[in-house]
C-alpha cells in the first residue's frame, strides 16, 4: 500500500530535480553571454576562449571540493563512459562558441530546444525511460514552437545554425550518458570528469591560436565561464539523480526566456515577435508536461516512477 509520506517523498525528490535544471538553465545562459562577449566584443579567439573556460572549469571544482577529494573522483566505475561524456560536453562548447559568433542568444537556445526531443527518444531504448504519449505530444508541442521562432522560409536561415544544430546533438547524448552514469558514479565523479576532454582535446590549439588579454575585465569573464559552467553542470547532474530525463528534458525550455533576458541586458537584443509567439508555446508545452507528471504521482504513486530508489540523493 502506498504511503502519502512516500508519495510525497518521490514528488519532492522530483520537484527537487526540476527545480535544480532550471538553476542549471539559469547559469548556462549567464556563461553563453559571457563567451559570446568574449569571442564577438573582446576579439579573444575561440580555441582560447573554449579551452580556458574548461581550464577554469577544473579550478573551480578543486576550489570547491579540494585536491583531495579530486584525486579520489577520479576513480570511477565507467571510465570509458565518463571520457566520452566530457567529448560531448567539449563538442557542444566548441560548436555553441562558433553559432554565437554569428547568432543572438536567444536564437541559439530555440535550436537547442530541439535537444529534449532527441532525449526523450534515445532515453527509452537507452535508459528504459520511456515517455507516455500525452507527454510525447506536449514535447512535439513544444517542436513546434521552435519551429515557429525559426521561421524557416521566412527571410532565409542563417548557415551558422548547423553549428547549433551540431550543439544540440552533441548536447542530447552527454544528457543521456549523464543520467545513465548517475547510477554508476557519485556527483563529484562526473564533475571532475566533465571538463577534462576539453582541457587536453583543445591544449595545442589554444596555445597556438594564443593572444594575452590586455584588460582584467577580459580575464574576468574568461574566469567566469569556467565558475559558471561548472557550477551549471553540477546542478544538472544533482538534476538527474532526482529526476528522469524525459521529464526534466522539456525544461530547458525556460532558457528562452533567460537567453532572451541576458541578450538584451548584455548586447541590446531584443527577441523577435515570432520568437516571443513560439516562446509561449514552448513555456505552454513544459507546464503541461509538469502538471502531468504531479497528476501521474497522485494518482498512481511512487510505482509509476521511474527514478531508481538506489541513487544516492
Amino acid at each position: 500500500m502506498t504511503t502519502q509520506a512516500g508519495l510525497l517523498t518521490n514528488e519532492g525528490a522530483r520537484m527537487q530535480g526540476i527545480l535544480l535544471m532550471c538553476c542549471a538553465i539559469a547559469t548556462f545562459s549567464l556563461l553563453d553571454s559571457a563567451a559570446k562577449y568574449l569571442v564577438t566584443v573582446s576579439a579573444v579567439p575561440i580555441f582560447q576562449a573554449i579551452w580556458f573556460r574548461f581550464v577554469s572549469h577544473v579550478g573551480f571544482t578543486l576550489a570547491v571540493f579540494g585536491p583531495r577529494n579530486f584525486a579520489h573522483s577520479m576513480k570511477s566505475a565507467k571510465p570509458g563512459l565518463q571520457i566520452l561524456r566530457g567529448i560531448f560536453l567539449f563538442a557542444t562548447t566548441g560548436f555553441n562558441y562558433a553559432a554565437l559568433q554569428y547568432l543572438q542568444l536567444d536564437q541559439v537556445a530555440t535550436i537547442f530546444f530541439l535537444s529534449p526531443f532527441v532525449v526523450a527518444v534515445l532515453a527509452g531504448p537507452i535508459l528504459g525511460e520511456w515517455v507516455g504519449m500525452r507527454r510525447l505530444i506536449a514535447i512535439m508541442v513544444g517542436f513546434s514552437g521552435v519551429i515557429l521562432v525559426m521561421r524557416p522560409g521566412y527571410g532565409g536561415i542563417h548557415w551558422a545554425v548547423s553549428y547549433s544544430f551540431c550543439a544540440t546533438i552533441s548536447y542530447a547524448a552527454y544528457n543521456i550518458l549523464t543520467r545513465y552514469l548517475a547510477s554508476h558514479d557519485s556527483s563529484l565523479v562526473t564533475q571532475v570528469y566533465s571538463p577534462l576532454a576539453g582541457v587536453v582535446m583543445l591544449a595545442p590549439l589554444a596555445f597556438w591560436t594564443w593572444q594575452w588579454p590586455a584588460e582584467l575585465f577580459t580575464w574576468g569573464l574568461m574566469i567566469s565561464t569556467g565558475i559558471s559552467g561548472g557550477f551549471g553542470h553540477y546542478l544538472l547532474i544533482l538534476a538527474h539523480r532526482r529526476c528522469p530525463a524525459p521529464i526534466l528534458a522539456p525544461f530547458s525550455y525556460l532558457g528562452l526566456i533567460t537567453q532572451s533576458l541576458v541578450g538584451y541586458a548584455v548586447f541590446s537584443q531584443l527577441p523577435s515577435g515570432w520568437t516571443l509567439a513560439g516562446g509561449a508555446v514552448i513555456i505552454s508545452s513544459g507546464l503541461y508536461l509538469l502538471y502531468r507528471e504531479r497528476r501521474m504521482l497522485k494518482t498512481e504513486g511512487p510505482a509509476a516512477a521511474t527514478l531508481s530508489s538506489d541513487l544516492p540523493v
